[in-house]
């Protein structure tokens, strides 16, 4: 697959749109400088009785001409301005979605939750200002720049060259020193704003906890004394902006004072009419206002660059896995698995088998999972137990094709589980231990696992997940909004509105990754027996740290350090590993 740049595809996408943004940004500068060059005109002749009316109504004409146009082509500008970036925008928003959307099973282990929202946030408004504070207001200058001395050198070529070379200290000497100065201190602040962005979302999220630790105050001066040390390099930054601010208003006074001395020289050699000298130096002021913010935009680059760097990071890294899955599967095995797909969902026959399936994470020497026979036809139900570490999760990602096995194959119907790519949620469901419920209605958050069910669909997925009792105590029944993160719930009620949406979703196989974990034990018995109840005719596949319930599987499989333990039913397990059969008794919950 081909990576595009962040840039590039929109200038062409949008060239002619960015072309009316330069030359309307253009043309509001010419009429700010018209405005002023006729206003100074005005104001000089008006001091002068005029010998005919015509001579001063000529330029109020000119003034109030001028005067209106820069407003309305300004309004102008900064309407086909932002509607084009905003067009962008979307389309990058779109973009980083569809770069993150794959990667979302494994989303959680490769960035933090502050990393994601940093990315959705800034990066892509930075990349936005690209345009809109860097591109558009540098070309405009330097067209300007090429304009005023070319204008100039109509008049004395020798002049237009001293006052290119004012210019070019604002739009070229001082962007580039201020650029090579706060190259490293920008990248700085925001790296540094990034951590802050992760460490207040971690705190946000953990919340409770700091409070029940009773160290909430030590977060806060933690988190005070990091913010205070992003504001000392912003500071400097500051200074320097100040600094260059004043030295570039000394620049405009010499250009001004320049263009007094050269306009009294022309009029003094009658070259000039004296009405002309207000004009020639008013005329700078505007054009100053378009030079100036050059060094603000140039020193921006860093900020964008590192918002670059880790958009691009997301975008290899997609990448990388869409090529591992394309290397897997080939074109004819994907589109296999399409057409097995749609026919699994007529006849809901599932057959999960992995043969010496073995994976080692890249850079790695050691094996997550190693030498690993499974064959789980439909309805079959096994749990896999293990301590954290022991390999189940990658297990998981394996028979969902999130991984292509490092050695053997995984393979659902006979076709690699690597090609049925984004055809899998049509056919394996996954229930894990802390779903997310959005802030709209309980029917809603159900009918996530089917967006085309009915209401009828949608109340007999909740009878079936036990939710009758709880949906007959709310208010507005399944109309009743659940609130932020399903807050109005408990941790079991939010599993069964979860377990509805499962069961909405109708899919052969259904993975438990840990569902009961923090829940207390009655709740987590009713649960279990809850969903064994409703998958009855569906393969389960349990992942669990515990062996309550195991007794209802098919099959149990104890794993540790990437390999199986032990194997078999229950009740043959407790009967000939001692070890099994005290990992049971220990875990069996008081009644």
């Amino acid at each position: 697959m081909k990576r595009e740049g962040w840039f590039a595809p929109y200038i062409s996408a949008y060239f002619w749109r960015f072309l009316g943004i330069v030359l309307l940004g253009g043309l509001t500068v010419f009429s700010a400088s018209s405005l002023m060059f006729t206003s100074g005109f005005l104001i000089s002749k008006a001091s002068i009785p005029p010998e005919n009316i015509l001579l001063i109504y000529v330029p109020i004409v000119g003034v109030r001409t001028f005067g209106t146009s820069r407003a309305v082509i300004h309004y102008a500008e900064r309407l086909v301005s932002h509607s084009a970036i905003l067009r962008v925008l979307a389309k990058m928003r779109v973009r980083l979605y569809n770069l993150l959307e794959p990667q979302a099973l494994s989303l959680s282990s490769r960035f933090q939750t502050g990393d994601i929202l940093g990315m959705l946030a800034d990066d892509i408004e930075y990349l936005q200002n690209v345009y809109l504070r860097t591109v558009f207001p540098s070309i405009v200058a330097l067209l300007l720049y090429a304009a005023a001395v070319i204008a100039l050198g109509t008049f004395d070529w020798a002049f237009a060259l001293l006052m290119g070379l004012f210019i070019l200290v604002l739009v070229v000497v001082f962007p580039l020193i201020s650029l090579a100065f706060t190259r490293t201190k920008q990248r700085l602040v925001k790296q540094e704003r990034n951590r802050l962005y992760q460490k207040l979302t971690d705190a946000v999220l953990g919340m409770g906890d700091w409070m029940i630790s009773g160290r909430q105050r030590e977060f806060v001066a933690s988190y005070e004394q990091d913010e205070q040390a992003v504001a000392r390099t912003d500071g400097s930054l500051r200074r320097w902006a100040r600094l260059r601010m004043f030295l570039s208003q000394v620049v405009i006074g010499l250009a001004v004072l320049s263009m007094i001395y050269w306009a009294g020289g022309e009029v003094a050699d009658g070259k000039l009419a004296g009405t002309f000298i207000a004009a020639f130096v008013l005329i700078v002021f505007p054009l100053a206002d378009a030079f100036l913010p050059v060094s603000d935009a140039v020193e921006k680059i860093p900020q964008y660059q590192n918002s670059l760097e880790r958009l691009t990071g997301v975008e290899a890294s997609s990448l990388r896995d869409s090529e591992a899955q394309a290397g897997v599967a080939s074109a004819a095995e994907t589109e296999a698995a399409v057409a097995e797909t749609g026919r699994m969902k007529q006849d809901g026959r599932c057959r999960i088998k992995l043969e010496g399936a073995g994976y080692s994470y890249p850079g790695t020497e050691s094996w997550s999972l190693r030498g690993l026979d499974l064959d789980i036809p439909q309805g079959r139900k096994i749990a896999i137990i293990g301590r954290s570490g022991a390999g189940k999760s990658t297990l998981l990602k394996l028979i969902q094709g999130v991984l292509p096995p490092t050695a053997g194959t995984a393979a659902i119907n006979g076709i690699s589980a690597a090609a049925y790519g984004e055809q899998i949620p049509r056919l394996i469901a996954v229930l894990n231990q802390s779903p997310h419920l959005f802030d709209t209605t309980v029917a809603n958050n159900i009918r996530l696992g089917n967006p085309d069910a009915s209401d009828e669909d949608v109340k007999r997925a909740g009878e079936l997940a036990k939710l009758d009792a709880l949906i007959s105590s709310l208010p507005e029944g399944y109309a009743t909004p659940v609130r932020e993160a399903g807050s109005r719930f408990s941790g079991g009620e939010r599993q069964r509105i979860a377990l509805a949406r499962i069961l909405l979703q109708n899919t052969p196989v259904v993975i438990l990754d840990e569902p009961t974990v923090g829940l207390d034990p009655r709740t987590e018995r009713e649960l279990l027996s809850t969903m064994f109840a409703a998958m009855e005719d569906k393969t389960v596949i349990w992942v669990t740290h515990h062996l309550v319930g195991a007794e209802t599987m098919d099959e149990v499989i104890f794993m540790e350090n990437g390999q199986v333990e032990m194997r078999g039913t229950h009740a043959d397990l407790m009967a000939t590993e001692p070890r099994y059969r005290r990992l049971y008794e220990l875990d069996r919950p008081m009644k």
